[in-house]
């Protein structure tokens, strides 16, 4: 009835993942564009095919599963002796020095809690 030897698996596996990513763990790329996020998925997921296609399934699997050990070793190790919480992103104020990104989150050019900038 169901069959497992298409690549239909890998767009589903690839898909999941970036749909779990982007639950759990998308208040960390708040800032950066749609289209780069969308450019992210859609070379993950040429790669896993292509990988899939010439080198079999295993190995886009296993390719796709190593991916994961930086963004481990970033969230368990660098963040955490930066101060900054690796599951939550928190202080918000250590993470955006983090990533270099504006702390001014509404646009309007004030220092928060001075009403006059």
């Amino acid at each position: 009835m169901f069959q497992t030897n298409s690549l239909w698996v890998e767009i589903a596996v690839v898909s999941i993942f970036y749909l779990l990513g982007h639950i759990f763990m998308g208040h960390f790329a708040e800032r950066d564009p749609k289209w780069r996020k969308f450019a992210k998925y859609l070379v993950t997921l040429v790669l896993v095919m292509l990988l899939s296609t010439y080198f079999g399934r295993s190995v886009s699997m296993t390719v796709l599963g190593l991916s994961l050990l930086p963004i481990l070793y970033i969230h368990a190790v660098i963040l955490p002796r930066k101060g900054i919480n690796g599951w939550t992103g928190e202080p918000k104020s250590r993470y955006y020095d983090f990533r270099g990104w504006n702390k001014d989150i509404f646009g309007t050019g004030r220092t928060p809690g001075n009403p006059e900038g």
